[in-house]
Formats: C-alpha cells, sequence, structure tokens
C-alpha cells in the first residue's frame, strides 16, 4: 500500500452533525408544499442523498416538486446553519494534517457547501472541495473521487477517504481509494473509528 498523500472527508456525518439541519430543513420544504414531515426511514436517506435526489424520493409528483423547489431557492439554506454542529476534532486534525497531506472535502452537497465552510471558517483548511453539482454523478459513483486524485496528480492509493455511509464506502471502493469508517461499524472499510483525531493513528499505520 503506498503512502498517503491526500485526506479527504464527507461532510454530513463526517465533518458536521446536520441530520438535524437536514431534517428542519426538507420538513420546511414538505410543509411549505402541504406534505407530512419525514419518517425516519426517509430522514436516514436523506441524509446521504444530494438534494434533487431526496425531493425526488419525497416528493414524487413533478408540479409538488417544482414548487418546492421554487421555494428552496428562495428560502436557501443560512437559516439551518446554525443547527450544524461541527465534530470538535476536525479543525484541530486540519492543522495537524497540513501541510504535510492535501485536503479535501468530498459531499453530496450541491450548492450549500461553500457557505458552510464560510460560515465555520474553515474554508482554508481544505486545498479541494467537490460538490454533487461539480461531477458528472454524486456518490455511490466514484466520480467525487477520481477528481480528488487527479487534482492533486496522486495515485488512487494515495488518497484516504473518511466516510460514514453506504454511498461513502461504495464511492471509495469504484474509486479504488482507501476508506476509513467514522462510527458506522456496519461498513467495510481499513479502519473504524469513532473520533477524527483517530485519522492521525491511521495514517501512521498506512
Amino acid at each position: 500500500m503506498k503512502p498517503p498523500k491526500v485526506v479527504a472527508f464527507d461532510c454530513d456525518g463526517v465533518m458536521f452533525d446536520s441530520r438535524n439541519a437536514n431534517q428542519a430543513y426538507y420538513n420546511n420544504l414538505l410543509h411549505y408544499v402541504g406534505l407530512p414531515e419525514m419518517t425516519p426511514e426517509q430522514a436516514a436517506d436523506s441524509h446521504m442523498q444530494t438534494v434533487d435526489e431526496a425531493l425526488g424520493h419525497l416528493i414524487p409528483d413533478p408540479e409538488t416538486r417544482k414548487k418546492a423547489d421554487a421555494h428552496r431557492k428562495q428560502m436557501g439554506y443560512l437559516p439551518f446553519l446554525k443547527l450544524m454542529e461541527m465534530e470538535p476534532d476536525l479543525v484541530p486534525l486540519l492543522h495537524k494534517l497540513r501541510p504535510r497531506y492535501r485536503t479535501a472535502v468530498a459531499t453530496n452537497r450541491t450548492d450549500t457547501m461553500a457557505r458552510v465552510l464560510a460560515e465555520n471558517h474553515i474554508g482554508h483548511l481544505f486545498d479541494l472541495v467537490v460538490c454533487a453539482n461539480d461531477v458528472p454523478s454524486p456518490k455511490p459513483h466514484p466520480d467525487m473521487l477520481n477528481k480528488v486524485a487527479a487534482y492533486f496528480s496522486v495515485m488512487p492509493q494515495e488518497v484516504v477517504y473518511v466516510g460514514d455511509s453506504k454511498v461513502d464506502e461504495a464511492a471509495a471502493a469504484a474509486a479504488g481509494v482507501v476508506f476509513v469508517a467514522y462510527r458506522n461499524p456496519e461498513l467495510r472499510a481499513i479502519r473504524h473509528i469513532t473520533h477524527l483525531a483517530e485519522v492521525e493513528d491511521v495514517l501512521a499505520l498506512i
């Protein structure tokens, strides 16, 4: 196995605990079009999907979804940012990793990631941010992680990806990058961790 050169992170569930924010966001859209709030199963699924995928499942009627989309673009995600909780180990870890390792975000978020980084003052700690609208296909397709490897001109095996969901696992496997599972023992990974600070130990062992 090649020594790692790049460490990439998923956003939701890894960098941030964003379940409350995402649930409030989608429930707001559902309420606007007169639909019931998400079930626990729908909330879990939407956490891994792009906003278009999530709304496609939550609001199957095209006309109703069009109304929700218009409201979404007018409302934005800013009102829900305060509900996102940054993982406490994230910033100290990024400072320790840089500049020895290049750092990246690979997330199925579409148009909200820039604001998330800016509002939390951490954009400067990442060399690259890849979102769903930056590639042909979102996770579980490998496009995002392929783009990370290509951007830094490294082999896939030199990229470590930290994720928490099945779509992260599948994307990492398809791209051939090293996958580290965060707080999800059901995933197949080279290592399972419960705190981001453990990423340092993982890198030392590779």
